[in-house]
């Protein structure tokens, strides 16, 4: 039997608790041997609550750990590139919560870091392990023929945090830290197009591949917020992606994608729901949905980073593939109507 990856969490929050401690409880493959948190209290907590005999309070102690191979990266968003960073220059590989950094200059720092070193740098934009998109992806290349025009969206709605109360497990929190992350998640234009566009860009370009130029569009309403997206990809197809926050209903996310021979369409839950997408395909007078039943993506993403590190393959997401979704963010908040190539 291969060796489980001896894995630490780094950053014990609310996604930390909300998904991926569930999922690296059941992800084969996987020994979660220690977490960080700068709360004592809230490292103990997540420690006793699933079994791991390491709880610390500072990075620099679970990156001098030799029992700790990798990390994986759940701290807010403007701590993923120093975090990534130090891990990697200590000679442990990554799997890092998207967005993969800030800016896309950390993120080229990052790339440059990976190549130097060799280790597995993965992104965690979970979707790419999701069965429904993994079918659709096949689909696209195999049956769809040439990819002419795409809709994809990407919507909060206001049910989403009664969904939440209902779905999640009791979250261990520190009231000094959730105060301070509300204070930086103040700028909310800039936090929802980052946390929300790292998904909805990385689908994209997972299914129809690199992306040629960005024309995008932004009005607030109040606390709400909307982007109108035209992408022309490297391809010549062209298509839009919505980003829309607070609308009434249900949370929704999706894809359909127009092709020469068929077309698909790719509905994504509520990730914790832990249900696969579903799937409606057509090609040559002929529907299918499949029948998808492996819908816990964090799960799926934690056993495909430990395979990338034992077998030395591509992990997917990589580096690149987080750089590219940074650049795509910051050409959106960066256009008003102009095109910007990329």
């Amino acid at each position: 039997m291969v060796e489980p990856l001896r894995l630490a969490l780094v950053g014990c929050g609310r996604i930390a608790q909300v998904a991926h401690l569930p999922a690296l409880e059941k992800a084969a493959g996987v020994e979660l041997v220690a977490v960080v948190d700068p709360s004592q209290e809230v490292a103990r907590a997540v420690a006793r609550r699933y079994g791991v005999p390491a709880a610390y309070t500072a990075q620099e102690q679970v990156l001098a750990d030799p029992a700790v191979e990798a990390v994986l990266v759940a701290a807010p968003d403007r701590f993923h590139y120093p975090i990534a960073a130090e891990a990697l220059t200590a000679g442990k590989h990554v799997l890092v919560e998207k967005p993969l950094a800030a800016t896309s200059a950390e993120a080229e720092a990052l790339v440059e870091l990976v190549d130097r070193t060799g280790l597995v740098l993965q992104v965690g934009a979970m979707k790419r392990h999701d069965q429904g998109l993994q079918y659709a992806r096949g689909f696209v290349a195999e049956r769809l023929g040439e990819v002419r025009s795409f809709n994809a969206w990407y919507r909060i709605g206001d049910l989403r945090p009664g969904i939440e109360a209902t779905l999640f497990p009791y979250v261990y929190a520190d009231q000094a830290a959730r105060e301070s992350e509300t204070a930086f998640k103040a700028d909310r234009q800039r936090y929802l197009l980052a946390t929300h566009g790292a998904h909805i860009f990385d689908t994209v370009r997972f299914l129809l591949g690199d992306v040629g130029s960005v024309i995008a569009r932004h009005r607030q309403h109040g606390r709400d917020q909307v982007w109108q997206v035209l992408l022309t990809m490297a391809s010549g197809a062209i298509g839009t992606v919505s980003i829309t926050v607070d609308v009434p209903g249900v949370p929704s996310e999706g894809i359909e994608v127009f092709g020469a021979s068929g077309s698909i369409r790719v509905d994504t839950p509520f990730p914790f729901y832990r249900q696969a997408s579903s799937v409606r395909a057509y090609a040559d007078g002929e529907t299918v949905m499949p029948e998808l039943t492996d819908g816990d993506a964090y799960e799926r993403q934690a056993e495909a980073f430990a395979r990338a590190v034992r077998e030395g393959s591509r992990p997917v997401p990589d580096v690149r593939d987080g750089l590219h979704a940074i650049r795509l963010i910051e050409a959106t908040a960066a256009a008003d109507g102009e095109e910007i190539t990329l």
